[in-house]
């Protein structure tokens, strides 16, 4: 699926020091989710909106996750409208986990995406 001009990367391109936002439901995130990312459902997203500027990096890019890239392409595009650097990250959190990218449950154990 592709968004027009919206800036998207693959899995492969990200580095542990990429700042992710995961965009999932509750549900999802606590299945498994990338360790580290910072969680806001697409749902709430609005009006939590400002705990992503408070936790964002100031100069740097947001990478946008959700389960295979459609919530996050929304979220994305929505951020580059408020002048955030922001990329959608194709094939999300299942091409994360095909990847063999670690998936954690928050709780120390290991994850699944569902």
């Amino acid at each position: 699926m592709r968004f027009g001009s919206l800036p998207t990367v693959g899995v492969d391109a990200l580095t542990p020091q990429d700042f992710l936002l995961d965009v999932r439901e509750d549900d999802e995130w606590e299945a498994g989710h990338a360790e580290g990312a910072l969680h806001i459902p697409m749902s709430e997203f609005v009006a939590r909106y400002g705990e992503l500027t408070e936790a964002a990096p100031a100069d740097g890019k947001i990478y946008v996750l959700c389960r295979v890239g459609g919530r996050s392409a929304q979220v994305a595009q929505y951020l580059i409208q408020q002048g955030i650097e922001a990329v959608n990250v194709d094939g999300g959190m299942q091409a994360w986990e095909a990847a063999g990218r670690p998936v954690t449950d928050g709780r120390g154990g290991a994850g699944t995406v569902v």
